[in-house]
């Protein structure tokens, strides 16, 4: 799923070959924004062209295509068997993992570029809850198997980034300006925390704390259970729209200001930063040998250490990278905007 996780923490336990080498391409025929989902040795990923595409890891060949009304954004999530994502034309799918068949849709009063999350449902014999937030301002809460709604909750406008899930909440940003911490068993607001500013991307959360940034140019770390900031981060007068990845110590995270940042979780202070030649939407990974993993609208892919910030290995795509990597098996998996997936591994 986008992130790796419930929580959208950006971390994998996949480590990387030291030197790493394009291994394959796969064509669409549209820009691919969509974040990859990396499940069985198969990759699941959207994109403008309205197909949604599983793909073989190892060697880039189509297994099956499925057609939505329109584009999608939205970063699949692989659960059960099914595959679960929005797409512009406002509806929420689910589909056979195995074979591309569609199994049900939800309509949704617009489009939706979030990429969904699921929970364990209440009912412990029940399949699980998929979460999902759609431009018509509300948070969907659905049934697994049948796509039938449990619950939805209504914001004050867009909601663009995926929601977080954590100790029974689930936690999201909106264009609103609000952080929403909601309860999951019955989609009851917990608390609303003042962001300051709309937030286009998805927040990390763990320990009681959620990492996200906003576009009045700050990261903040909010302590869910006080309702307020723990820290703010703020450099330039540049928008957040990535989502960081968050590790014991430390918050990653790409900027408008063709930056990457790595700074302290515990208080927010900058540790380093490495320069990308463009703005840096896509969200970074961090892999289990401390390398973080980013793309850029410079056009290209970076590899650089969580310790210090040094470049170890960039490949020059050519446009603008906004989609997130999947890091898994010791691959890189990514889409670009000139309508490619790439896979980068050892060639061995």
């Amino acid at each position: 799923m986008f992130r790796g996780s419930p929580g959208l923490l950006g971390v994998s336990e996949s480590q990387l070959p030291d030197k790493l080498s394009l291994l394959w391409k796969f064509k669409t025929q549209g820009p691919v924004k969509s974040s990859p989902a990396v499940v069985g040795g198969r990759i699941f990923i959207g994109s403008t062209d309205s197909n949604l595409y599983a793909l073989n890891l190892q060697t880039g060949e189509k297994v099956w295509s499925f057609k939505a009304g329109d584009a999608i954004e939205s970063s699949p999530l692989v659960l059960g068997g099914k595959v679960f994502f929005g797409s512009t034309d406002a509806n929420i799918y689910a589909v056979d993992a195995a074979t591309g068949k569609e199994l049900w849709k939800c309509p949704t009063g617009d489009k939706i570029l979030s990429g969904p999350n699921w929970v364990a449902s209440t009912n412990k014999s029940a399949p699980p809850w998929i979460l999902v937030g759609s431009y018509d301002f509300k948070l969907y809460c659905l049934d697994s198997a049948t796509g039938k709604t449990n619950w939805t909750y209504e914001t004050g406008n867009y909601i663009n980034g995926s929601p977080a899930v954590a100790d029974g909440r689930t936690v999201f940003g909106g264009c609103d300006a609000l952080l929403h911490v909601i309860s999951l068993a019955d989609g009851s607001k917990v608390k609303e925390v003042e962001a300051g500013a709309y937030i286009a991307g998805s927040g990390a959360v763990v320990d009681g704390r959620v990492y996200i940034g906003h576009y009045e140019n700050e990261v903040i770390c909010v302590d869910l259970n006080e309702g307020k900031r723990a820290w703010t981060f703020r450099d330039r007068n540049f928008p957040y729209f990535s989502s960081p990845a968050v590790t014991g110590d430390r918050v990653v995270f790409g900027g408008r200001d063709k930056k990457l940042h790595c700074v302290q979780k515990s208080d927010g202070k900058e540790l380093w930063t490495f320069a990308a030649r463009g703005k840096v939407d896509s969200s970074p990974v961090v892999t289990g040998d401390q390398k973080v993993v980013v793309g850029s609208d410079d056009g290209r892919l970076y590899v650089v250490s969580l310790k210090d910030g040094r470049e170890l290995w960039s490949y020059e795509i050519g446009q603008p990278v906004g989609s997130s990597p999947a890091v898994a098996d010791g691959r890189i998996i990514i889409g670009s905007d000139d309508g490619h997936v790439y896979c980068f591994g050892n060639k061995k």
